[in-house]
């Protein structure tokens, strides 16, 4: 294995963003800037683990000079590195450089199956046709002289210039940002109010890149507590975002962590040893909205129980997540949040008879509007739902209404919450005090006996006048014409069907 000669550069993290930026600039042309991450972070991550293993080769050769052996070594490092798929083994390659890259990948991950399987994603780096052997070098060329390991790159600089990437992907990609990208003001607010504490069992569904994950870890030691304490777990369907999500949380310094592949309607499996649902201190979720085919023929006889409040519709899976996540809530200490279109708040049929269940048990403890356009992925109203096993005794029977809507910084594309918006909303929802409106803000803690008489509509301009209420409002009409829609077209289709039966020509 030959080692690098460059010497650490004690970069700045504007340096090390840069370097990161110029990476994907390599790319442009042969690849889309949606792709651009599923090349970009592999790469990256490689290079990350062999300048993190001479880092810690050369710390074992100050400890033991002459005297080091092979079974000491191993213990100085984090992963095992087959000869010839050191990060200088490929770059000197001079020829079929991505099968070069490929096979170093490969023999990496099954050299390291418990940390590092699937951690590359699927790139077919031999594919001179997707990649050419141009950009790859260019690619390549970038991030070589740029050492990533702990001398060079302090603290969490490398984990914070992974995020700036995965932002600086999310506005190339438009709409298919919100796959994987959550905006972190949201991410954010929802971890404060959410509030993590040390020995937390934390797990996110639908976990995406692993931003909220890595946001609980951050809010621990901010409050000064030891995020090595707690346990993190997530799951997500799309092979190149999962891959992404575990090089997020190593990158960040994390270890004590399990990402698993699958889709969590069909396939959950972050379960125990008898098979049932693991359950958590806190879940928290960005699911994609309103998701058609997720599973519903099979959610009535859901072997984990997460139809205990119903079947949600087949062409809208937002109530199986909330279902999900409930399910998952440990009794006593669990809490739940979850960032949900409003429709959930008053769309009627199979949705109504499930609110109605939810309510009726007392789960849910507040419902928080948020401004508009805060995410890559839709621009319609949003808001958190919070759900508790067990609501302190001053919010029981009750459900507390926060209107934010107006909390926010404009922006060009999107728009922002600023760190004084995301501490306003926040301590108005640990208060639950009536705010003025020199606060932006409005709320109410609303009587569930209230919202009964309201036949268990959340919808906020119900309880809170002004401007949400129009909002909501026009997003109800817009969701009730829809469905009124979708019925017709199938009655419509049924009517065909019978008139050309009939010997009509349709």
């Amino acid at each position: 294995m030959t080692l690098s000669s460059t010497e650490p550069q004690h970069l700045t993290q504007r340096q090390l963003e840069a370097a990161m930026l110029a990476a994907a600039n390599a790319l442009r042309g042969p690849v889309d800037p949606g792709d651009f991450k599923a090349y970009v972070f592999p790469v990256m991550f490689f290079k990350w683990i062999s300048d993190s293993w001479d880092h810690e080769h050369t710390r074992a050769v100050a400890d033991f000079g002459d005297s080091l052996t092979q079974e000491i070594e191993a213990d100085y490092h984090a992963f095992v590195i087959p000869d010839g798929c050191h990060w200088a083994d490929v770059h000197q390659t001079a020829q079929q450089i991505g099968a070069k890259l490929s096979e170093a990948l490969q023999r990496i991950q099954l050299a390291n199956p418990d940390t590092l399987s699937g951690v590359f994603g699927d790139v077919n780096w031999a594919n001179k046709e997707r990649l050419p052997e141009s950009a790859l070098t260019k690619l390549l060329d970038v991030f070589h002289p740029v050492r990533l390991d702990a001398d060079s790159v302090k603290g969490d600089m490398l984990g914070s210039a992974y995020e700036y990437l995965l932002r600086e992907f999310a506005e190339g990609s438009g709409k298919k940002a919100g796959e994987f990208f959550t905006p972190r003001h949201v991410v954010h607010l929802l971890v404060k109010i959410l509030d993590p504490k040390p020995g937390d069992s934390i797990a996110d569904p639908a976990c995406g890149s692993g931003g909220m994950l890595v946001e609980t870890v951050a809010a621990v030691r901010v409050a000064g507590g030891d995020p090595r304490t707690l346990r993190l777990f997530g799951q997500e369907i799309n092979l190149t975002t999962s891959a992404i999500a575990k090089m997020n949380l190593y990158l960040h310094g994390l270890e004590d962590f399990r990402i698993v592949r699958g889709d969590t309607f069909r396939e959950p499996k972050l379960l125990l040893d008898d098979d049932g649902l693991q359950l958590f201190d806190i879940t928290l979720a960005n699911p994609p909205f309103s998701l058609q085919n997720w599973g519903a023929d099979a959610w009535a006889k859901d072997p984990y129980n997460r139809a205990s409040y119903g079947v949600p519709p087949a062409k809208n899976g937002d109530f199986a997540w909330i279902q999900h996540m409930l399910a998952t809530m440990k009794p006593g200490t669990g809490r739940v949040g979850v960032v949900m279109p409003h429709g959930v708040l008053f769309r009627g049929g199979k949705e109504a008879g499930i609110r109605e269940c939810i309510l009726n048990q007392d789960r849910l403890e507040a419902v928080i509007g948020l401004p508009n356009n805060l995410f890559y992925s839709t621009s319609i109203p949003v808001c958190l739902l919070i759900f508790r096993a067990a609501k302190p005794a001053s919010r029981k029977d009750h459900v507390l209404f926060i209107d934010a809507t107006r909390r926010f910084v404009a922006g060009k594309n999107q728009n922002t919450m600023s760190e004084e918006d995301i501490e306003v909303v926040n301590a108005a929802y640990k208060r639950g005090e009536v705010i003025d409106g020199e606060s932006g803000l409005s709320l109410r803690l609303v009587p569930i006996t209230e919202i009964i008489e309201n036949n268990y509509d959340l919808n906020l301009g119900r309880y809170i006048q002004g401007e949400t209420a129009a909002e909501a409002n026009v997003e109800e009409a817009l969701i009730l014409m829809r469905e009124a829609q979708e019925r017709l077209a199938a009655t419509q289709a049924v009517l065909d069907e019978k008139l050309k039966a009939a010997g009509f020509n349709v």
